[in-house]
């Protein structure tokens, strides 16, 4: 598994996404795993030293900030990952870039190139395993207006034991 930092929204968006997570499930259409709760990931690694913890704090300081998420994605091919992308703002960008400055020294071996200043598609995961034949269905249920909303906590999550340190 995995570990990443994490953008988490604040309550009302956070129950916007389940409301979608929800209906997608009872549509039979598999949700996220393994994160328990919505978040955007900044940036991602085979393992992330816990020293980081401290030096992101002025990355916190900077929360809240405004969202958006936008229309819904899919990354992948035949089967892929249904999201909603997060519309990119400057002070986004912005605080991504932080993030990847102040973590570079602690990701083990290296960032996943997915997640690079430049190479990074903000976004929050609806579902996963969408094939063709259920792309339709879960476009009508996760295809919604934009959602506004609010980013207010920085989380670091360890994929290995399913668990999330606050920032």
């Amino acid at each position: 598994m995995v570990h990443s930092i994490e953008l988490v929204f604040d309550v009302e968006t956070e129950m916007t996404v389940r409301d979608i997570w929800a209906q997608l499930a009872a549509a039979g259409l598999p949700r996220p795993a393994p994160a328990p709760r919505p978040h955007v990931t900044l940036t991602v690694a085979q393992r992330i030293d816990s020293r980081v913890d401290a030096e992101l704090a002025a990355v916190a300081d900077r929360l809240p900030i405004d969202c958006i998420l936008g229309p819904t994605v899919l990354f992948g091919r035949s089967h892929g990952v249904l999201a909603r992308l997060v519309v990119p703002t400057v002070e986004l960008l912005d605080l991504h870039a932080q993030v990847h400055r102040v973590c570079a020294p602690h990701l083990i071996p290296a960032p996943m190139p997915n997640a690079l200043p430049g190479r990074w598609t903000a976004h929050t995961t609806l579902a996963r395993r969408i094939g063709p034949a259920k792309l339709g269905r879960a476009q009508r249920i996760a295809g919604h207006p934009d959602i506004t909303g609010r980013f207010v906590g920085l989380r670091r999550w360890d994929g290995n034991t399913r668990t999330e340190y606050p920032i």
